[in-house]
């Protein structure tokens, strides 16, 4: 089932496969064999990755998205939108794939009148831009080295908003994930970094627990930097995983989603915050925390989310394909505290640029050509 957004800038999960490089162990000879100090440290090293290796740990993912079940599959966070909406996508190939996207709207805060998306993608490669009436331009670019380094870089031009560039190096080994961003990097400043820096790293200790560590580095020309540091775990159960960051501004951060049933997934996240509140006599901290439930149910021609938080917001969102190529789309909100709701209307229109894609759209052949077991013959 297609979501109502295209095209997403930012979830590119599933673009190649991780190896498993852990197994892989150095060759040593010469002077780094005979030599009795870096002898006893290669079998230190060896005797470590063995051990590694017979615990049997998985790649835990990134930190970036640790709580992504939650956070992008069951909440709405990704697909709500307001006002009267139509998207029109037309696939050209498959392999490589290469597809365009019209999107129209009418009374949304967030989506521009007009926006056109193209994407292309290979094994490697992969590129995706997005302009719309104001001119406005975002794109990515990804490129795979081998089946562990990826690169990446945004660029995102607005009119009246400073120009947003973003680095980023993913690093995917057997039981353990590095990454590495930049935005807005500059040393043109007395030769300076100015910008953002972020560093993390999530390793694997048992096969269903990993915890990391992330380092977020700021500095701006003329003004001393900056630096933050936060904690994450997660817990992976195959039918449940809990994750939990702790961040440097001391708020916490923790998600549970659970599988349900076969076509049922579940999610609650809690969000708390402390700050300082000048007073009359100096500073009291003050708690604050949001508690978000949700829920998504997954059928065989529709698919509804809805959610409800502890400050009295009600959201629901249902997608529901009534032809092979047409989808109807529904969201609405209720925010009990501020007696204001919101909704959103919208049609997704998928047209294909070859016979054999049409077929594929309306569940008759798969992507080799063969006929579906069960659909109407042709």
């Amino acid at each position: 089932m297609s979501s109502p957004t295209p095209l997403p800038l930012g979830d590119l999960s599933q673009i190649g496969s991780l190896p498993n490089l852990s197994q892989q162990k150095p060759k040593v000879d010469g002077f780094w064999s005979s030599n009795p100090i870096f002898s006893y440290l290669n079998n230190v090293y060896e005797n470590i990755a063995d051990h590694r290796n017979s615990l049997n740990l998985v790649n835990p993912g990134t930190i970036e998205n640790l709580s992504q079940e939650v956070t992008r599959s069951v909440f709405l966070n990704q697909y709500f939108f307001t006002g009267l909406r139509a998207d029109l996508n037309k696939a050209f190939s498959i392999n490589p794939a290469f597809q365009t996207s019209h999107t129209f709207s009418i009374g949304s805060q967030s989506i521009p009148p007009y926006a056109f998306s193209a994407l292309y993608a290979t094994e490697s490669f992969f590129a995706q831009g997005n302009i719309d009436n104001d001119f406005s331009l975002s794109g990515r670019l990804n490129y795979s080295w081998d089946k562990s380094n990826i690169s990446k870089a945004t660029l995102q031009i607005s009119k009246g908003q400073p120009t947003m560039l973003q680095l980023e190096q993913d690093y995917q080994a057997n039981d353990f994930s590095i990454n590495l961003k930049a935005l807005n990097p500059s040393f043109l400043e007395d030769g300076k970094f100015s910008g953002v820096a972020v560093g993390s790293i999530l390793q694997s200790i048992t096969p269903k627990l990993a915890v990391g560590v992330e380092t977020v580095y700021s500095a701006q020309p003329s003004l001393p930097g900056d630096a933050a540091v936060s904690y994450v775990a997660r817990y992976n159960n195959t039918n449940w995983i809990a994750s939990a960051q702790l961040q440097a501004q001391g708020s916490v951060l923790a998600s549970f989603w659970r599988k349900v049933a076969d076509n049922v997934e579940a999610g609650l996240e809690t969000q708390l915050t402390t700050q300082l509140v000048p007073t009359a006599g100096g500073y009291q901290p003050v708690f604050e925390g949001v508690t978000t439930l949700g829920a998504k149910y997954e059928y065989r021609q529709s698919v509804f989310r809805g959610q409800i938080d502890s400050s009295g917001k009600i959201s629901s969102f249902l997608e529901r394909r009534v032809l092979p190529t047409v989808s109807v789309i529904f969201c609405g909100e209720i925010d009990q505290a501020k007696s204001a709701s919101k909704i959103g209307v919208g049609l997704t229109f998928e047209t294909a640029g070859s016979e054999q894609l049409a077929l594929m759209q309306q569940g008759l052949v798969d992507a080799n050509g063969n006929p579906v077991p069960g659909a109407p013959q042709i």
